[in-house]
């Protein structure tokens, strides 16, 4: 399973790219997909904790 942050990077990859353009349906489509991604982060917090046996998924790892 996903991390809430790698959620909020596509989220905020998508705003990026979105604010590149000028408008329209791409535009638009992005925007979309990082409200979706930012609801994929609050899920995944919400389930965390709930089962903070998961959470420990979530811990920052040493590779970055």
């Amino acid at each position: 399973m996903k991390k809430a942050s790698e959620y909020r990077r596509h989220a905020e990859e998508c705003r990026v790219l979105a604010r590149g353009l000028k408008g329209g349906p791409q535009r638009d489509q992005l925007l979309e997909m990082a409200k979706n991604w930012d609801q994929m982060a609050e899920d995944r917090d919400r389930l965390a904790r709930r089962h903070p046996e998961i959470s420990l998924d979530d811990k920052p790892s040493d590779k970055n």
